[in-house]
């Protein structure tokens, strides 16, 4: 019976072993997170209801604070939101939706109390982010619950230099780039085509907005939402969650990482991670909120409506976005991207169809002259792999000429602005496929 003592005892040893080091493992994971309390009198006695009662909406910001560790990003005083988003987890653990709010977006700012060392925010019509710089993340809160009617359960803050140590705790995220990019302000530079970004590229990549696409906010939250996408993709791998050393680094990078209210502790995530098990990449849907342009404040953007609060109310609701069914099939706004070309002597026209194009959900990788002027018509050109894409954006078109390429490889389509250009169709009643965005799935590599 002397071998059935040791089995035992050695048995035991191993179970205390393992007890003792996941409760080393979450007394350190709970350690990591940074908390700021925020309050009822904070946010409010007319607060949004809680309609679904075990869904979970978490407001998460990207901070550009640049002091400390991150003051080689800049020197400038305060902190704003780089990044602003509301992530929705529904109720039955099945779906997940993140929608991103523009921070150029012109709407109306609730008041804000003063807090600390922040002034407060007095009710008025302003950018979005200002909430955050004036009251901070309580303020921001109350802000977006303001605006949309959704009840928020938590927040998340992350920094510059917590981003990046998550991205390095994966091992890296895979991105595409149509061309090459040399960003010096981002301090980013790489080549072409598809390769995997550490943490530092990948802050470039995700903060740069003049160096990519078409220079627009609007660009930046796509290429953002994708980089996300991206990195959900590697975290749910079994690249991630197979490996010990690798989950248990990201699980420490991502605590070190945040700021959260008191409510949303390492307990509390990990039951919700424990909850969305059964949840895949293509379960978990990014969307922006419908926007276009505002006529009164150039370079400001306002939100379409009645689009923007049926969006809200369908998240408020846990109903998640509606798909359109029945006509043709095509491909999705969201999944066709465009290079634009002016060919035109038209001043600024190229950058003014790209927005319109943006406000559609296209994703808009270059805008430039076309090398022969004037082009008399207005072309879509497109190779073998980009043919299914095309009727999406010739149906959106008032004129435009489809011209195959049949040397070309990518599946993204040329777009060149004639001078017979008269603009986009009006958009169909029932139209939806703004509010559909696109999956976590979605490879950057495809077009």
């Amino acid at each position: 019976m002397r071998w059935l003592r040791w089995s035992i005892a050695i048995a035991l040893a191993l179970v205390l072993l393992v007890v003792g080091t996941t409760a080393v493992i979450y007394v350190k994971l709970t350690g990591n997170v940074k908390h700021i309390e925020v309050t009822q009198d904070d946010l409010g006695a007319t607060r949004p209801p809680k309609v679904a009662g075990t869904a979970m909406n978490v407001l998460i910001v990207g901070s550009d604070q640049r002091d400390g560790k991150n003051a080689r990003y800049g020197r400038t005083p305060g902190e704003r939101t780089d990044t602003i988003m509301l992530a929705h987890v529904s109720s039955r653990r099945d779906t997940a939706i993140v929608v991103s709010f523009p921070r150029d977006s012109l709407v109306q700012l609730p008041f804000c109390r003063a807090k600390g060392a922040l002034p407060g925010q007095r009710p008025h019509l302003g950018m979005i982010n200002e909430s955050f710089n004036s009251g901070g993340i309580t303020c921001t809160w109350k802000t977006i619950e303001a605006l949309t009617g959704i009840h928020i359960d938590h927040f998340v803050k992350v920094d510059f230099t917590g981003f990046k140590s998550m991205v390095d705790a994966v091992g890296g995220v895979e991105v595409c780039l149509p061309e090459r990019v040399d960003d010096t302000k981002a301090l980013l530079h790489l080549p072409a085509g598809r390769q995997t970004l550490d943490g530092e590229q990948a802050l470039g990549y995700v903060r740069a907005r003049y160096s990519l696409g078409d220079g627009s906010d609007i660009g930046r939250i796509q290429r953002q939402q994708m980089f996300i996408a991206s990195m959900v993709q590697k975290v749910m791998s079994g690249e991630t969650l197979t490996n010990p050393a690798r989950l248990l680094g990201f699980l420490d990078a991502g605590t070190k990482a945040v700021t959260t209210d008191p409510g949303l502790t390492p307990g509390v995530m990990k039951d919700l991670a424990g909850s969305l098990q059964g949840l895949t990449a293509g379960q978990i849907r990014f969307i922006t909120t419908p926007w276009h342009y505002s006529l009164s404040q150039p370079g400001r953007v306002e939100w379409v409506q009645p689009q923007a609060t049926r969006l809200f109310r369908l998240v408020a609701r846990d109903s998640g976005p509606e798909r359109v069914k029945g006509g043709q099939t095509k491909v999705s706004r969201s999944k066709v991207q465009i290079e634009l070309r002016n060919g035109t002597y038209r001043g600024g026209l190229g950058s003014q169809v790209a927005a319109a194009l943006e406000q559609r959900g296209y994703h808009i990788t270059k805008v430039t002259d076309a090398a022969r002027k004037p082009q008399a018509k207005t072309l879509i050109l497109y190779s073998p792999n980009g043919e299914t894409r095309v009727p999406t954006l010739a149906t959106d078109l008032i004129t435009a000429t489809p011209r195959p390429v049949p040397g070309a490889r990518t599946s993204r389509l040329v777009l060149v602005v004639g001078d017979d250009w008269k603009g986009l169709k009006a958009l169909r009643t029932g139209d939806t496929d703004a509010l559909d965005g696109f999956d976590a799935t979605h490879d950057t590599c495809a077009a």
